[in-house]
C-alpha cells in the first residue's frame, strides 16, 4: 500500500478538482477571490522583506563614501603632467 505524499500545495486542498492540473488551473482562474496565499506564507515573506531592508540599510551605512561628482575647485591644476625630458 502506498502512502500519499505530504504537501503544502493548495492544489490538494481544493475539493472541486477532478484530479487534473488543467481543472485546477481553470478553477483558480474562475475563483480568484478564493485563491490566496496562506497567513504563514504572508508572514514569512513580510519577515524576509524586513530582514532584507535591515541588511540593506546596514550595508549602506557601513559602505565607503564615494564622491561621484567631486567639486572642481582646483581647475585641473593638480593633474599630473607627463615629463617629456
Amino acid at each position: 500500500m502506498t502512502r500519499k505524499k505530504k504537501t503544502r500545495s493548495l492544489a490538494d486542498k481544493v475539493t472541486i478538482r477532478t484530479g487534473r492540473r488543467k481543472d485546477y488551473k481553470k478553477w483558480r482562474h474562475d475563483n480568484p477571490d478564493q485563491v490566496a496565499p496562506s497567513r504563514r506564507f504572508v508572514a514569512k515573506k513580510q519577515q524576509q522583506r524586513k530582514l532584507q531592508a535591515v541588511r540593506k540599510l546596514a550595508r549602506q551605512q557601513n559602505g565607503q563614501e564615494i564622491a561621484i561628482h567631486p567639486d572642481k575647485t582646483d581647475g585641473g591644476a593638480n593633474k599630473p603632467q607627463g615629463d617629456d625630458s
